[in-house]
């Protein structure tokens, strides 16, 4: 009975391990579906759960840029973090507390930011709401 429940709980971890794994492989395959797309549909495109009550949408990109749609969810957080790329967001809805820096701002509705290479930001949604993320060169780690 005890090797019994073993092989249980090992095959219950092997088909969470295959179902992630098939996940992680469908959103690379979306992801990479939109290299080079002319024409964004955003029907077509499939959101990414990213967890914390973020989640997003590549809609297109080569390798010199890419455009994101985020929808974060109230008290959603984008941790503070820093890369390579230049970022510009567009707040198509919803209010954030924008951090860039050392400065901090309430960004809403037709609001945008700026971020330069390397600097540390991130967000904290005030209001369920929705940003458009470009980058340049493209976020290769967005799609790996």
């Amino acid at each position: 009975m005890k090797y019994v429940s073993q092989i249980l709980k090992i095959s219950f971890f092997c088909s969470i391990l295959f179902v992630s794994a098939t996940q992680t492989f469908a959103q690379n395959a979306q992801a990479k579906a939109a290299n080079g797309k002319q024409f964004i549909v955003d029907a077509d495109i499939p959101w990414q759960d990213l967890g914390g009550g973020l989640k997003r949408k590549i809609m297109s990109y080569d390798e010199t840029m890419m455009m994101v749609k985020i929808d974060f969810q109230k008290g959603g957080i984008g941790t503070a973090h820093k890369h390579v790329h230049t970022q510009m967001s567009y707040v198509v809805s919803g209010v954030f507390e924008v951090t860039i820096g050392d400065k901090k701002q309430v960004l809403k509705q037709g609001d945008g930011f700026y971020i330069p290479s390397n600097i540390m930001h991130g967000a904290v949604c005030l209001e369920p709401g929705v940003l458009i993320d470009m980058f340049t060169p493209m976020r290769e780690d967005f799609v790996k």
